[in-house]
């Protein structure tokens, strides 16, 4: 199945918001009905592939068939940039300028490097493609004249797997839920499970340095990865020989989160470990978002560490962000803030974390809610893009950024983003929601995920880049990163710039230009054209 072109996911649980939230909005926000609906796929108007008659050629024959080479216009705009709430924006009002000249298929290591091949002959710019659910940009080539996107999607098979070492092989193109499917069935999972899950992929994770929702149980992404195998014009490079390794600098760490632009990631050898017995999620609530982040960070220096911890502030919890499904609800008049956490693992093991931990968060002001609000979390916690889908039907805009710091650095860095997006929204004459959880956690410090909401006003995407742009500033400013895991795509390029420095950056740019020496690769995408 394909996920929805205008919209995020399955279109079968795309659902329109309550009255209640129609309501709250037009009142709270000034939230208007849209005048003008989504255009109908068949009526955009999409450009004829500009892939050159000899390329074409060359490609068929390096994927096997004609087949495997896309010119069609539904395929083509399917691979359209990705799923940030303005590429959604520009797609449902029909732009579509930067579309690919083609959609390639391949099936394996040698046939991406065939592809690889053949695009610098013709001097074809190359996007790899996994589930398309980009936020920041990384669909999106600084150079669009004509281009292709590399679809992964063949390449989805389970190559090993070594219960001994408890270790597995993937092919890049494996969605999540494919994935844990294959390893439930010999008693393994990965564990990570971000809100992306329903249709990201194994490359996908690796080349974005992804982190899931348990990442304070089973650790990102980035930390699951032993070894991969990367594809380049230049040939092929295969890292990880053991576990870990004092052999010279690790590879694997510079082509995880490097978005396509050094290589196509072909294999990704990852540990696994046994499915859990007992899986298990609470509630708590804390007065403050400030009291509420000392509990998480009690918790994540001095144990007991549960396999899920978040806390939203108190704007979240009042909302509802904090349980998705429960959006339209009836509100608390004194929700204060909200926390989570969940526990995997053996019974005995599961047990004995969560009654030592319950005793720290009582003890840090903590009192619990039961399971019921858990439970509800995890019913409810990949829905949050199709309610992003259901704001934007309904006339709001809707959108989401992250970042990390230290925990000293935590209430600075949240007052100074939250302002800067309020202040800029506000100015432009859509006043905003602002809401923020912690959504992972470690022993020195912890990511922030703010989510906005306002009226669409008469140009949402111009808005938004107003506010994105003092978002980015106030992160940098505050000594946040300006990333902690969506990636730096086009979006953060800029900032990603300044964060690494001139030194770093020409250090990447020389590995770039020894692997890929034709800059045809993801081409703007992490790092600025020259």
């Amino acid at each position: 199945m394909d996920m929805l072109w205008s919209g995020w996911g399955d279109p079968a649980k795309a659902a329109p918001l309550p009255e209640t939230v129609t309501g709250l909005l037009r009142d709270l926000l000034g939230v208007k009905p849209r005048t003008a609906g989504t255009i109908a796929l068949d009526d955009i108007s999409v450009p004829e592939t500009r892939l050159d008659p000899a390329a074409h050629k060359a490609l068929s024959a390096a994927l096997g068939g004609e087949e495997h080479v896309r010119t069609d216009a539904e395929t083509r705009l399917r691979h359209t940039r990705g799923k940030s709430t303005p590429d959604l924006l520009r797609i449902r009002d029909g732009e579509v300028d930067d579309i690919p000249a083609a959609v390639l298929l391949p099936a394996d290591h040698e046939e991406v490097v065939a592809v690889l091949r053949v695009c610098a002959e013709h001097g074809l710019p190359v996007v790899p493609f996994g589930g398309g659910t980009s936020v920041v940009g990384g669909l999106t080539p600084a150079r669009r004249d004509s281009f292709v996107a590399l679809d992964l999607r063949r390449m989805d098979r389970m190559l090993a797997l070594d219960p001994v070492s408890r270790t597995v092989t993937l092919q890049p193109g494996l969605r999540a839920p494919q994935a844990e499917a294959l390893l439930a069935e010999q008693g393994f999972t990965l564990g990570h499970f971000p809100q992306s899950y329903e249709w990201a992929t194994i490359g996908g994770f690796a080349a974005t340095r992804s982190s899931g929702q348990a990442s304070a149980g089973y650790g990102r992404f980035d930390e699951m990865v032993l070894g991969l195998t990367l594809a380049t014009p230049e040939g092929t490079i295969d890292t990880g020989r053991a576990p870990r390794s004092a052999a010279g600098p690790d590879l694997r760490q510079l082509f995880l989160g490097s978005e396509g632009a050094f290589g196509i990631i072909t294999s990704v050898t990852m540990r696994i470990r046994p499915v859990p017995e007992t899986r298990v999620y609470e509630g708590w609530r804390f007065a403050s978002f400030e009291e509420g982040t000392a509990a998480l960070r009690r918790l994540a220096q001095d144990g007991p560490r549960p396999t899920v911890l978040r806390l939203s502030d108190e704007t979240e919890t009042l909302i509802g962000l904090a349980q998705p499904d429960a959006i339209g609800g009836a509100l608390p008049q004194d929700a204060g803030c909200m926390a989570i956490a969940g526990y995997e693992g053996t019974d005995e093991d599961t047990a004995y974390r969560r009654e030592r931990a319950a005793a720290v968060l009582r003890e840090c002001g903590g009192t619990p809610l039961g399971e019921e609000p858990g439970q509800r979390w995890a019913h409810g916690r990949y829905s949050a893009p199709y309610l992003r889908d259901s704001l934007l039907d309904a006339g709001a805009f809707a959108e989401t950024l992250e970042t990390a710091t230290f925990w000293s650095r935590v209430p600075d860095l949240y007052a100074a983003v939250h302002d800067a997006l309020a202040n800029t929204l506000t100015e432009a004459g859509t006043p905003p929601l602002v809401m923020c959880h912690i959504s992972h956690v470690y022993e020195n410090g912890a990511s922030l995920y703010f989510t906005v909401v306002s009226a669409q006003g008469e140009d949402p995407v111009k808005h938004w880049e107003r506010a994105k742009h003092a978002a980015n500033e106030a992160i940098l400013a505050a000594g946040g990163t300006i990333s902690h895991h969506h990636g730096v795509g086009t979006d953060h390029r800029d900032w990603y710039v300044r964060e690494a420095g001139p030194l770093g950056i020409e250090a990447l740019r020389a590995v770039k230009e020894r692997l890929d020496p034709d800059g045809l690769l993801n081409p703007g995408v992490l790092l600025p054209l020259d």
